[in-house]
This record gives structure tokens, sequence and C-alpha cells, in this order.
């Protein structure tokens, strides 16, 4: 996975220390209720649609742009889902990272899913009954996107 430039300058200074970074979570649903997926090159897992935001990007529009870099897809944020401290994570290569996740529900506006980038090695659309399985904070964002409009989850709301 490509590593943001301001991540690699950021990381001359602090090494593999704990870094805190905001991420956006994208909940892809077409008109039939399947769900966009990618399957990742660093770990072979299905999962949704993630990314890093850059400096001073509004959440939402990095969750369009880490769909369309990833799936050629494009789409329109439709609602807040949920806004979470994940637990601290370690790359493969060392570099701890705290996440703070922002979860969105988006629809797709153009283009066709297909793997647009090195960050994932396959793309398509599930239905829900064939869902392959996420990890939990993923899991959450996809049941609140179907659950229809609510308010968005945090932890302690609920």
């Amino acid at each position: 996975m490509p590593i943001p430039e301001f991540v690699v300058a950021l990381r001359a200074k602090i090494g593999h220390d704990p870094l805190p970074l905001s991420g956006v979570i994208a909940v892809v649903l077409d008109e039939r209720g399947r769900v966009l997926l990618v399957r990742r090159s660093d770990t072979g897992e299905w999962a949704l649609t993630t990314g890093c935001l850059e400096p001073g990007e509004q959440p939402a529009e990095g969750a369009r742009r880490e769909v369309f870099e990833e799936t050629g897809v494009v789409v329109e944020a439709e609602r807040l889902l949920s806004v979470e401290a994940l637990e601290l994570s370690t790359a493969p290569n060392g570099d701890q990272v705290h996440w703070l996740a922002i979860g969105f529900r988006c629809r797709p506006v153009a283009g066709t899913a297909r793997v647009n980038d090195d960050e994932s090695v396959e793309v398509g659309w599930f239905a829900p009954d064939s869902v392959p399985p996420l990890p939990a904070h993923q899991a959450r964002c996809l049941a609140l996107a179907r659950a229809g409009d609510g308010d968005p989850w945090f932890a302690g709301s609920r």
C-alpha cells in the first residue's frame, strides 16, 4: 500500500511510534442493495473501501476519493454512519497507528467497478447474504448503512 507523503515525513521524525491518523470507511450500496468490496492486496481479505485522509481533506471528500482510487466507481456520500477510535494497529513494517475511523454510506453515481490501483487485487459487488467476513468495525458500518436513516454510531452511544 502506498504511504502518503505526509506520513512518510512524520515517520522520518517519529519512527515506528504510535501515530494518530484519521481515516474513512465507505459503505457503497447500489440500487439493488449490494455492497462494493475490495480484496486487499496486503492481506488478501475482502473489505469495505478505506483510506487515510490527507491533511485538511474533508472526510466525505476523502471517502469519495478513496472509492474512486481503489474501484473506479464515482460515489456520492449520503450520510455519516460512525465515528470510532480503533485499537492500536501495527503494520507489517512495524509502524503503529491509532486510527480515527469515520464511516459513510455512499451511493454509486458513475463508473464501473474494477481494480483501479495496487491496493486491491479484486473488486466486486456482493448481495447482503453473500458478504464475506469483515473486521468488526466494518461489519458495524455495513449494518448501520443497511439499517436506513439513523443516528451515527459512536462508542458509548448504543
